[in-house]
């Protein structure tokens, strides 16, 4: 059986200050973007909602049209700059996420672009459950006020090394999407998160939820998160970070921007997968296979 992860490489997640200027965020993240691939970063990823302030009253306002594609500059410079900076870096870039308006249905979501080394789009991820909670005397949020959520797991090939699986923030709480990209037919090598989890559940689970995705599937783990700005109307927890398929944690961020690498190795997943031989041990005969019932690939 071939590697999942065909060829080392250099993963980089940048945690990045944002503010309310889009043209200063994105030129933040061209310049993080181009550091990490100077330092040999093949795969850099950007954090949840990268070119905006994170709020429900931010979405509209900052919102780009990313249909149909590839949009007009006008529509969606984001979506342009981004294609530019992958070109430059000649690297995979995960644009964190920004708000998407879709004009025909008049709906928001918070949407994910990869580009590839050539600065084509190769994938779209929508948030496929929104943030809406309620912890008393700490925080509530609803992301449904404003956005409407995403309808696919979203696998992205990445013809030198493997498959990776992208999914945003609160998605990382629902086990199901890790499972199946994980597992064959999908057999993802790295589940990425752009993620912004806040001061209260940041501090409670965000790396549980890192580690507990990357024992329960043994494959790489990468969470990007905003730097934090306690002046900003929403704190991020920060600590962006990869882990290891044994859980073990390779490198983290602290609260502030920084950029975080690591290298990703196939014979690391192989190794703990022959230890702890889960894929073998599994009982589909007490319980369903989750990677072979209907899954939806496509909007």
């Amino acid at each position: 059986m071939s590697k999942l992860l065909s060829q080392p490489v250099k993963l980089a997640l940048i945690q990045l200050a944002t503010g309310a200027n889009k043209t200063q965020n994105i030129s933040s993240a061209r310049s993080h973007v181009l550091e990490a691939s100077r330092n040999g970063a093949k795969i850099i990823v950007l954090p949840e909602c990268f070119n905006s302030p994170y709020g429900t009253q931010y979405f509209p306002k900052y919102a780009e049209t990313l249909l149909p594609s590839p949009p007009s500059e006008e529509s969606s410079p984001t979506y342009h700059a981004l294609s530019s900076i992958a070109r430059e870096a000649k690297a995979y870039l995960v644009g964190g996420s920004i708000p998407e308006y879709v004009t025909d249905t008049k709906k928001f979501f918070n949407t994910s672009m990869t580009f590839n080394p050539a600065g084509q789009l190769i994938a779209t991820h929508r948030k496929v459950h929104l943030f809406d909670i309620d912890i008393p005397g700490k925080i509530t949020f609803k992301e449904s006020e404003v956005l409407s959520p995403g309808n696919k797991l979203t696998m992205v090939d990445l013809p030198e090394y493997g498959r990776i699986a992208l999914a945003i923030c609160y998605d990382i709480r629902f086990p199901e999407l890790a499972m199946i990209a994980a597992r064959p037919p999908c057999n993802a090598f790295l589940l990425l998160y752009p993620g912004a989890f806040n001061l209260t559940t940041g501090k409670l689970h965000w790396e549980l939820q890192a580690r507990a995705r990357a024992m329960d599937n043994q494959t790489y783990v990468g969470l990007c998160s905003p730097a934090r700005d306690m002046s900003a109307t929403y704190n991020a927890w920060g600590h962006s970070m990869v882990v290891d398929p044994n859980a073990e944690i390779l490198s983290e961020a602290d609260a502030d921007e920084k950029i975080v690498y690591a290298d990703l190795s196939g014979d690391k997943i192989e190794e703990c997968r022959k230890g702890i031989p889960l894929n073998t041990q599994r009982r589909f005969d007490v319980y369903p296979d989750l990677a072979q019932g209907k899954i939806m690939y496509q909007e």
